[in-house]
């Protein structure tokens, strides 16, 4: 039963400011400008809602217009995924690639550079970066979103990131808590499960968390995933004992914890959305992320008459709801002193980083560092390519967190500099006859991604070398495969400027 409640009393207020809901749309619909008006602090952005940079800022405005400090959040990792730029590919290489080049400063200035650019959108929150030590090399989630699978690399990178994040005036927020490397299951489908013991976990999957505390991370998010020597019964998300008692009061973490998207099965599929917000609240979760798959009004309403209603019923603390709801209004300030502290006359900005100067990509440190972390492989009869090659781009089924609209591969940069490139993809089924039919006399430029997690793509590839040895090969996922091709690229991350890295190594430019 949905409980009555007004849009002006106390607890209604609280319910709603712990909510981080997406909508559709490129300008803001009435319902959720209506709801700001009655309490909702927080707003999220994805792909769906966004055409361009001063679309962005004109509809940040639209909200801000109802309440000037509301906070918009935004999935923005760079690299593999990507919303501001969810159409082109990212102007920015993603974790991975930056702990390959193992340079925190620029690791920082990437940052730095990418919280600009949201900032001047008017975006104030990036539900980023992961901290996730990806310990497992199959694992279907995290891969190139990660800084890499050694422990120290990935926790100084972390704090690195968020302190050029940060001097941005967009606040981080660090995830995916207590740590999703470990994984072989996606928690967008299902709950995945993490078996081991206590002293691996703070060995390993906390270390980045730590640094990320001690580097002053405004918000944490919390992961769906089981952790039996943590909680045998709950997932993190849901856990007292993992989001009070080991971050809260073992780590004494004192920013914004916010939640994975309740939507995802994991939770969804379990105890279902309602249910799972109001554990998530109790268990010290301060802000529900929602609106990636639900978009729409009613799902609001749900989870804040949920909220609501156990309160009233006695199941969830006012208090607890209340201090959840005052953690999330401290961000929302900061985030406004912090907005405005960047734009005064007089702030500090960083050279160098002038959107559309040199390359034409929107960011130069982007590209620089995307160069800097393709390693390339070459034998000792390689020479540049001066035709139009063949690109043909083995793709898998791509995470649910990697947007299906997001463009990847090498085929347009290469283009750009070799004129007449043609290119094909090819699926789970592909033969490397097919791929030798359409390449005809040219030069084959074989785009891989992930090749260790996909027998068929190894298979398909190993017929393609076979029969032409000369074939270039580019690696976009995580480089675990032994390198080969008459050249071989790990660009570590299928970012736009990744594929202009490889196109230039190719190219020879």
């Amino acid at each position: 039963m949905t409980t009555m409640t007004t849009g002006s009393d106390t607890l209604t207020r609280d319910a709603l400011a712990v909510l981080q809901p997406g909508f559709v749309g490129t300008t803001a619909p009435d319902w959720l400008l209506r709801r700001i008006g009655e309490g909702l602090a927080s707003v999220g952005l994805f792909g769906r809602n966004i055409v361009s940079a001063p679309q962005v800022a004109a509809l940040t405005a639209q909200l801000r217009a109802e309440r000037n400090d509301l906070l918009v959040a935004i999935d923005e990792e760079g690299g593999d995924v990507t919303r501001i730029e969810v159409r082109t590919g990212s102007s920015f290489p993603g974790n991975l690639a930056l702990g390959a080049v193992d340079d925190l400063d620029l690791t920082r200035a990437v940052a730095r550079e990418l919280g600009r650019r949201l900032a001047e959108c008017g975006v104030n929150l990036n539900w980023a970066p992961s901290a996730d030590v990806n310990s497992n090399p199959d694992n279907p989630i995290i891969g190139v979103r990660a800084f890499g699978a050694d422990t120290d690399l990935v926790a100084r990178h972390t704090a690195a990131y968020i302190e050029g994040l940060q001097a941005s005036g967009v606040a981080a927020c660090t995830k995916h808590f207590p740590g999703h490397g470990d994984t072989n299951v996606d928690s967008h489908h299902a709950m995945p499960r993490i078996d081991v013991d206590l002293d691996t976990l703070h060995a390993r999957e906390l270390v980045p968390f730590r640094a990320a505390i001690a580097a002053g991370s405004k918000s944490v998010m919390s992961a769906h995933i089981l952790l039996p020597a943590l909680d045998p019964a709950r997932p993190a998300t849901l856990s007292p004992r993992i989001l009070t008692g080991l971050l809260r009061e073992e780590l004494g973490y004192d920013g914004l914890i916010v939640s994975d998207a309740v939507e995802m099965q994991a939770i969804a599929g379990t105890v279902g959305i309602e249910r799972g917000s109001v554990l998530a609240i109790a268990a010290g979760a301060d802000a529900l992320c929602v609106g990636g798959g639900l978009s729409d009004e009613g799902t609001v309403l749900r989870l804040r008459d949920a909220l609501v209603a156990a309160v009233r019923d006695g199941e969830l603390a006012e208090e607890r709801l209340a201090d959840a709801a005052a953690r999330v209004r401290a961000l929302a300030a900061w985030a406004q002193r912090a907005r405005g502290d960047v734009t005064a006359p007089g702030a500090a900005v960083q050279e160098g980083t002038a959107p559309g100067t040199g390359t034409g990509i929107a960011s130069d440190i982007g590209l620089v560092a995307a160069r800097r972390a393709a390693k390339v492989t070459a034998s000792p009869s390689w020479q540049a390519l001066k035709q139009a090659p063949y690109v043909a781009t083995f793709t898998p089924v791509m995470n649910i967190a990697v947007s299906s609209e997001t463009p990847w591969s090498i085929g347009a940069e290469l283009d750009g500099l070799l004129p007449g490139t043609e290119s094909g993809t090819f699926g789970t089924d592909a033969a490397a006859a097919d791929v030798l039919a359409a390449a005809g006399d040219r030069r084959i430029v074989a785009v891989v991604r992930d090749e260790h997690r996909h027998p068929w793509m190894a298979a398909a590839l190993d017929a393609l070398l076979a029969a032409r040895p000369d074939t270039v090969v580019v690696e976009m996922g995580v480089p675990r495969a032994t390198p080969r091709g008459a050249l071989h690229i790990a660009t570590h991350g299928a970012a736009r400027v990744c594929g202009r890295a490889a196109a230039e190594a190719i190219a020879g430019v």
